[in-house]
């Protein structure tokens, strides 16, 4: 367990509810903001965030819109440690 990645996380419930969501499949910010009903400006700066600290990531760059994000492997170590 990375201490220091997953207290970032725990410390706010935004990080830990989008990391979390990012679990199963990659998602676009639009379908994160549906599934935890957050504004869709929020989930953006959460996932920037989250990229840098290298727990996610866009999978597809170049589309414009409706852009995947998915939880990176440091991302997957961290989300199995907040199931826990």
């Amino acid at each position: 367990m990375n201490v220091e990645e997953y207290s970032w996380v725990k410390a706010s419930e935004y990080r830990e509810n989008i990391l979390l969501a990012l679990e199963d499949k990659p998602r676009t910010p639009k379908e994160l903001a549906e599934t935890t009903g957050y504004y869709l400006s929020h989930v953006s700066n959460v996932l920037s965030d989250l990229n840098d600290h290298e727990l996610a990531e866009c999978i597809t760059p170049d589309r414009r819109k409706g852009r995947l994000w998915a939880a990176t492997d440091d991302g997957q170590d961290v989300i199995g440690d907040l199931k826990r």
